[in-house]
């Protein structure tokens, strides 16, 4: 397979006055990235963190820049135009032109495809993934973008990985314009918050778009939770999303719904309650899980559509939940779901509630990318009856008000919480772990005497390896340790240095050492 984003061998310039009108000359790509500009590329100058990409554009037009896009400060900071050999384009949005520029010079790839967007605190990777079997049991081959990166056709494909969830637009149109040139027929992908706020999927029309839930997350960058919300919601416009389905048995679905339909928009609910705006709703009605750890489940679409029933692999409610939401675009977008459900019975998705495989007498461990005070405790309440112990940390430099409550729902759904470093990044790690513990510490106080949560045990593991060794050897045969936080991630941020470090494959390394020391698969109580 090619490359992602579009070869421009087969990509052909667009003129500058159909992306600009009253310019000439052609361009062949977008990019933020002064130092990673091409011949032809149209640089976009953009405020960041540290500096106004504007200060760079001598840089830019070195490299090859037949034009420039930047705000108003961006243009002060360029100074009279005719200072630079290029055009320096001027917008009070440059987020929202560049969108649009993205799409036109790379042929509107998203009308060509039918295009899903799943958005919310928790369960977006999960939902991506159901949907894309889903419709891969259809017949459609479908393609995934998300924290997974791109994956299509079974595999992985390389992208520029210029963000954790969604790429910037011109990454994003060029890698949606490569699927159409493989013959991709839809797109299962995951929207972040920051994604809307910074217009990144702008230009972007979706056949059907999920809203999963609503925590607490990135408050850092959006501030409070009402601001994160609206950049969820914003994503729901009728003008963006033919049909919007919604998780309605929490009060943020509920009120999006509302709002989806007084703008006219149309509105498919999904939960276990039943809708309270009498719409379009798909019901679980049934979830049974057999010994072996399937969920039977069965989901009802109204008296005029018979029920679907399939078999989940994936533990917990909260993954009935995101199955439950991918049927529901499906059915939203016009599609029989029926002839796909069996694939959900063979969907995996690395990093969430994985299996690591360990010998016969050994503890079940699971690695999980729970990071919110939500997704801890619906983990936590995924795993089997008995003893639990829970491996939690919380990101440097990112919303530090999650960090108590996420140590006060590891304390309500497991008997032993060892609080360690996640990606600390630029942070002191000890005082990150002091804010979880305190958390922790204060749930306990809080708890009823005699509940799990105030007989519980609470402890510092200190770096993360050293916490994954301290679970294990508590561990026993039967109970359950859940390693949260990190899932699918190979790496760990700390003091700026990025490190090698999968948490699945250090629970199996501190296993196998534990036992050539003990002689025996069995840890300490």
């Amino acid at each position: 397979m090619g490359p992602v984003p579009a070869d421009r061998s087969t990509t052909p310039a667009a003129p500058l006055d159909q992306l600009w009108p009253g310019q000439t000359g052609p361009v062949s790509g977008l990019s933020l990235n002064s130092a990673k500009i091409r011949p032809g590329d149209l640089y976009v100058a953009l405020p960041g963190s540290r500096t106004h990409g504007a200060r760079h554009i001598g840089q830019a037009v070195a490299g090859g820049a037949v034009a420039v896009l930047t705000d108003q400060a961006g243009a002060a900071l360029a100074g009279p135009p005719s200072t630079w050999p290029v055009p320096i384009l001027v917008s009070p949005d440059p987020r929202a032109a560049m969108a649009e520029l993205a799409a036109r010079l790379y042929g509107h790839p998203a009308e060509r495809m039918a295009m899903f967007a799943v958005t919310g605190t928790n369960g977006k990777t999960t939902t991506v993934f159901c949907l894309a079997a889903l419709l891969e049991g259809l017949g459609l081959s479908c393609a995934t973008i998300g924290t997974m990166g791109f994956r299509w056709g079974g595999q992985q494909l390389p992208w520029p990985h210029s963000t954790v969830t969604t790429p910037e637009a011109p990454d994003l149109q060029a890698s949606l314009a490569r699927l159409v040139e493989l013959g991709c027929q839809a797109v299962a992908m995951e929207v972040s918050s920051h994604a809307l706020a910074l217009g990144r999927v702008l230009g972007v029309p979706y056949r059907a778009a999920a809203f999963t839930n609503l925590g607490a997350d990135h408050l850092d960058y959006h501030g409070s939770v009402e601001s994160y919300f609206e950049a969820k919601a914003s994503l729901f416009a009728p003008e963006r999303v033919q049909t919007a389905v919604i998780w309605s048995d929490q009060e943020p679905g509920r009120r999006l719904a509302q709002r989806v339909r007084r703008a006219g928009g149309e509105v498919v609910t999904v939960g276990r309650q039943p809708d309270p705006g009498q719409g379009r709703h798909l019901a679980i009605v049934q979830e049974e899980v057999d010994p072996a750890g399937w969920t039977t489940v069965q989901l009802a679409a109204g008296p005029d559509h018979p029920a679907w029933t399939f078999r989940l692999g994936l533990p917990g409610r909260h993954n009935v939940s995101d199955a439950a939401l991918a049927v529901g675009l499906a059915w939203a977008a016009g599609i029989d779901p029926a002839a796909g459900l069996d694939r959900l019975a063979t969907v995996s998705v690395p990093g969430r509630l994985q299996r690591v495989e360990l010998p016969a007498g050994a503890p079940r461990v699971y690695v999980d990318f729970a990071h919110t005070p939500q997704a801890v405790a619906s983990t936590l309440a995924a795993l089997a009856p008995g003893r639990t112990i829970a491996v939690l940390g919380a990101g440097g430099e990112r919303d530090p008000s999650k960090r108590g409550p996420m140590g006060a729902s590891a304390v309500g759904g497991a008997d032993i919480v060892i609080v360690t470093d996640d990606n600390p990044r630029g942070e002191d790690p000890a005082l990150i772990r002091q804010a979880i513990l305190a958390g922790a510490e204060e749930a306990r106080r809080r708890a009823p005497a005699g509940s799990r949560a105030a007989a519980g045990r609470i402890y510092d593991g200190g770096a993360r390896r050293d916490a994954i060794r301290l679970a294990l050897q508590y561990a026993m045969a039967g109970d359950s340790v859940a390693v949260l936080g990190k899932g699918h991630e190979t790496t760990q941020e700390i003091g700026g240095v990025s490190l090698a470090f999968d948490d699945a494959s250090v629970v199996a390394e501190e296993w196998r050492c534990l036992s050539e020391r003990r002689g025996s698969g069995h840890g300490a109580d």
